[in-house]
């Protein structure tokens, strides 16, 4: 199978839902924002070392969770398979809260603002957090242009769900430090 069509070559490229628009779209850029921020959690997997088979899973549902928000987004609510496409439920948004509270048992607790960084996986974790970040705001643009409804449960649950996860990716940072041994470094303004 050919990855190459030639169908993009003069700037145009088509939603999920088939319709034709510029690369340079609202839509095309929030999930272009979701598919980087799935390839940085890509790279923050391929970062853990040693025996993390578990935060490797959940990562990898993550990724799987992305990959629906990218539909979602590259299909316009008036197309006919819209209603059939995979949604982000309740039940993945409280995978990532008890997540977060299961990391949180063993952090040590926050008295200060922190600088990204210290072991590799936490900056990857901290890079991604920025980019979910990036991602929710360009959704919540989709809103406010009219282009996505953001009444619609299905849109209401994901930009819960990114919300969620920036913040794991936070607390996911700080948790790789705390398993390479590595201290985050305090911020002091």
């Amino acid at each position: 199978m050919k990855i190459y069509t030639g169908g993009g070559d003069r700037g145009k490229t088509s939603l999920f839902s088939g319709e034709r628009v510029d690369k340079s779209d609202d839509r095309v850029e929030a999930y272009g924002d979701i598919d980087e921020l799935n390839a940085v959690m890509g790279a923050l997997t391929a970062s853990l070392t040693g025996d993390r088979t578990s935060i490797r899973e959940e990562v990898h549902g993550i990724q799987k969770d992305l990959m629906v928000i990218g539909a979602l987004l590259a299909t316009t609510p008036d197309a006919p398979h819209f209603g059939s496409l995979e949604r982000i439920g309740p039940d993945r948004i409280r995978a990532l809260e008890s997540a977060m509270d299961r990391m949180d048992l063993e952090l040590p607790p926050l008295k200060s603002f922190i600088l990204p960084g210290g072991s590799i996986p936490a900056a990857w974790a901290h890079v991604a957090r920025t980019v979910c970040r990036r991602a929710e705001r360009r959704i919540i643009r989709l809103g406010e242009r009219g282009v996505v409804d953001l009444r619609l449960e299905a849109v209401q649950d994901l930009l819960t769900y990114i919300n969620r996860l920036s913040d794991y990716l936070f607390m996911l940072a700080r948790y790789c430090n705390l398993a390479a041994g590595v201290t985050d470094i305090q911020w002091k303004g």
